[in-house]
């Protein structure tokens, strides 16, 4: 392989169809974009609906869609015509990957299932459908958003304090963390084809990913019997592991081991509470967590909070400000491993994918609505008076509808 095809990242020569919309798809299929995959993003005529999602926004685009979609080409595609279902069958010809979210059996509808039609007519296809419940069983095909999912899967269960009750977890992560797993099971679904030579269907369901990122809630209970309950920023296994007040703003420190807390205590001055009975095991702390989190805070509330965490770290306790957004984002640790990228006007997270040979990139900011429309079209042979035929009926759009 050349340099420069090294350059174009690990993933480069795959070509994706992404008709997704929303989080977990778009995530997932930004991933694969920033490490060289060819991403056509195939929206409805009304568009991606997070574009809406703002404000803040950008020339029209919620930040939303802007975190999600950089490194794609936009084109707009009436699935519900029977020319934008030719469309789409064409840019599939050559495609490696498809990852859809409609309501299931909606692909079908437009008769572009996989089993139906796709499977047949291109053997060598990987097709990833994202849906909130998968197909059939109790839930199969009712619609689930991110924190629906959190509370019907137990996230809200665990997560909060005695005094908020069950909460969502902020960031959405059974989206992202189905968005990571549907990333895994595309490059696992790669890599079994480069040996066998045909594609296959990939099931994934926020339900599902979020049952499986239960850990270690699910693991306590299926060992023990015991329902977990709210833990507030404590973990349930793992004593000391909070968060602490100092005079400068809040720390939290997490102590794996019995090294790490004789740390602490040292650091703290008071070297003895690492004998002490109750603390002496994890057992023996997570058994007297009250106890010793009184103690902890008594002597932690005077100390300067930067000094402190830079105290413990030196002696390989970790341990960290709670710091906000704007923090994370000046910080210098945060630059120095390139997690502040940017081209053009865009600015968002860096990849946190460090390749020694085949970096990822940040190329291209995220497109407007059908931006790459005529582009894409014309690079699989339609001609400019096809094209313009097209956009005349309303089956390839240039613009968002409403």
């Amino acid at each position: 392989m050349s340099e420069q095809n090294l350059n174009a990242g690990a993933l480069a020569g795959i070509k994706v169809i992404d008709l997704t919309r929303v989080l977990s798809g778009p995530y997932a299929t930004q991933i694969l974009a920033d490490h060289g995959a060819e991403v056509i993003k195939v929206e409805p005529p009304t568009g991606d609906e997070v574009r809406d999602w703002g404000p803040p926004f950008h020339e029209g685009d919620a930040s939303y869609f802007i975190g999600l979609n950089r490194n794609k080409r936009s084109i707009g595609i009436d699935l519900r015509q029977k020319e934008g279902q030719d469309i789409l069958l064409r840019l599939l010809e050559d495609a490696d990957i498809v990852f859809e979210n409609f309501k299931t059996g909606q692909m079908e509808k437009f008769d572009l299932g996989y089993e139906d039609t796709l499977k047949a007519r291109f053997p060598k296809l990987i097709y990833c459908r994202i849906s909130g419940y998968g197909a059939d069983g109790p839930l199969g095909g009712f619609p689930g958003y991110d924190a629906v999912i959190q509370s019907a899967a137990g996230w809200f269960s665990v997560n909060g304090t005695s005094e908020s009750g069950p909460t969502r977890v902020g960031i959405p992560m059974v989206d992202m963390g189905t968005g990571l797993y549907s990333t895994i099971a595309m490059l696992m679904a790669l890599s079994e084809r480069n040996r066998s030579g045909h594609g296959q269907f990939i099931d994934m369901a926020l339900y599902d990913c979020a049952v499986s990122l239960l850990h270690p809630y699910l693991a306590n209970f299926l060992l023990s019997d015991k329902v977990p309950q709210i833990t507030g920023n404590q973990h349930p296994n793992i004593a000391p592991y909070d968060k602490y007040p100092t005079k400068s703003g809040d720390i939290y420190i997490a102590c794996g081991n019995n090294r790490q807390f004789r740390g602490l205590c040292e650091v703290l001055g008071q070297g003895e509470l690492a004998d002490d009975p109750r603390f002496k095991d994890n057992g023996d702390r997570s058994q007297n967590r009250e106890a010793l989190t009184d103690v902890l805070r008594t002597a932690m509330v005077n100390e300067d909070g930067d000094d402190l965490c830079a105290r413990l770290l030196a002696r390989n306790v970790p341990a960290g400000p709670v710091n906000d957004i704007a923090q994370v984002m000046s910080h210098p640790h945060t630059a120095h491993r390139n997690m502040d990228a940017s081209v053009d006007w865009y600015r968002g997270a860096g990849t946190p994918i460090k390749f020694s040979r085949t970096p990822g990139d940040l190329k291209t900011p995220p497109p407007k609505f059908g931006a790459n429309s005529r582009e894409v079209m014309s690079a699989h042979g339609f001609s400019d008076s096809d094209i313009d035929s097209l956009i005349e009926k309303g089956a390839l759009l240039e613009e968002r509808g409403k």
